[in-house]
């Protein structure tokens, strides 16, 4: 991070607040004309400050309004193990996010579904056949009170 100062960070920043902002505002924001701000936004992509830009989507509208958040905890943690876990728990759509912790457990979910039935179906017959699965624990979501998403 030591690359970056005030006005890299001041990009970043603005395009987490709205991505669709044209480089044109963007550069006015940030105090530079739109060549050098087209030319700082590409050397933040190239090296991987940038990764992508995406819609935030409203998931309640599209009706997978159910999150439940689930702890898993593996029978084997070798390297190989955890492999074959994190390459399988990645084709399971429902799983919007997926983090290895520094727990007593060893991974926290991020499930979304359409409702309790559906999560239910995704619980057993989904993540709980994962390689190494020895047990999961879940938590379900009341209210979203802030997300700051991607």
């Amino acid at each position: 991070m030591s690359d970056l100062d005030r006005i890299d960070l001041a990009i970043i920043r603005e395009l987490q607040n709205n991505g669709r902002i044209t480089v044109t505002d963007l550069a006015s924001k940030v105090g530079l004309s739109k060549t050098p701000c087209q030319i700082r936004m590409r050397r933040l992509e190239e090296q991987g400050y940038i990764t992508g830009y995406s819609a935030m989507v409203n998931q309640t509208k599209l009706g997978h309004s159910h999150v439940a958040f689930a702890q898993v905890t593996l029978s084997d943690t070798s390297s190989k193990a955890l492999v074959a876990f994190n390459d399988a728990v990645k084709k399971i759509s429902a799983v919007e996010q997926c983090h290895m912790m520094a727990a007593n457990f060893d991974y926290l979910l991020k499930i979304r579904t359409r409702n309790m039935a559906e999560y239910r179906q995704v619980l057993g017959e989904q993540i709980s056949n994962l390689p190494h699965v020895l047990q999961t624990s879940t938590f379900v979501v009341m209210e979203n009170v802030k997300d700051r998403g991607l």
